[in-house]
């Protein structure tokens, strides 16, 4: 061993990269990124969260990127894309308390996500001409931009050397609506549905509990445009082909359902952002 080795500091391993996107599966969007993010830091494993957010669905990502929190490593490159300003927002990356660094555009995004992950600690503008390569089309910069970010602090670059720091009270930050709440009901809003109608809406187990709620084994649904009776239940099994039920998912949202293979957004009719009002079923 040559003199002085043993003295050495120990080289950080690469960190994973887990990314996320509404670019879709019919394309060559995802392969490019995933080809850079390899040449830059090819060590480095990455996890495929989703690329199947729905487009441009700003809420959707911030929400599936805040849930996945506890299940990605604390020292994750957590890379998410759903930008429908491409070009015109600023590209970040933020270091979290937990250890994690998120990189994506300044629109939201990635602001659910740093709350789970403890606050945000740094914050940077990704602008070093060392890092970001002139974009070869502007409609489509994360292979130049965000991917060579995550990588290169995925390799061991310090976030502070991807370009200028940030006051992360700049930074965008989303807002989730709270359900309305009073005695024997609660005003809720749709925050998103997934591929197979499932109905996730802003309520947590407290918020039911505070309505007097928590004990009602059937439950009125009612919106505009239609409403229904749904069970409680703990799974998808619970409910036979068709009818309506209440769960709480694996986020800790409520979720309004129907039993294999119907689906309840398109049975009442429900999108994000519409609301939705729930009490306790009226046996006559």
């Amino acid at each position: 061993m040559p003199e002085g080795d043993g003295d050495a500091a120990p080289v950080a391993a690469p960190r994973p990269i887990v990314f996320a996107s509404d670019f879709g599966l019919g394309n060559e969007w995802v392969g490019i990124c995933h080809s850079v993010l390899a040449t830059i830091s090819p060590q480095s494993p990455i996890v495929d969260l989703t690329h199947l957010i729905r487009p441009l669905e700003v809420q959707s990502g911030a929400l599936l990127l805040a849930d996945s929190m506890p299940y990605i490593a604390d020292d994750a490159v957590v890379l998410g894309v759903v930008d429908p300003n491409v070009g015109k927002d600023r590209e970040i990356a933020v270091g979290t308390a937990s250890g994690r660094c998120l990189v994506g555009p300044d629109n939201g995004v990635l602001s659910l996500a740093w709350d789970a992950a403890g606050g945000v600690e740094a914050a940077v503008e990704i602008a070093s001409h060392e890092i970001v390569r002139n974009p070869r089309a502007q409609s489509f910069r994360a292979p130049d931009t965000l991917c060579r970010a995550a990588a290169h602090v995925a390799a061991g670059t310090a976030i502070e050397d991807l370009g200028p720091a940030l006051d992360p009270a700049t930074l965008f930050a989303l807002s989730l609506p709270e359900p309305q709440i009073s005695d024997g009901e609660l005003r809720a809003e749709v925050l998103d549905f997934n591929r197979f109608g499932n109905i996730q809406l802003n309520v947590r187990e407290e918020d039911l509990a505070r309505a007097g709620l928590e004990a009602a084994q059937v439950l009125t649904i009612r919106s505009v445009a239609a409403a229904t009776e749904a069970r409680r239940g703990s799974t998808y099994a619970d409910f036979a082909t068709g009818d309506y039920g209440a769960i709480f998912d694996e986020r800790g949202w409520l979720e309004i359902v129907r039993g294999n293979p119907a689906s309840a957004a398109e049975g009442l009719g429900l999108s994000p952002g519409d609301l939705v009002w729930i009490s306790r079923c009226r046996v006559p």
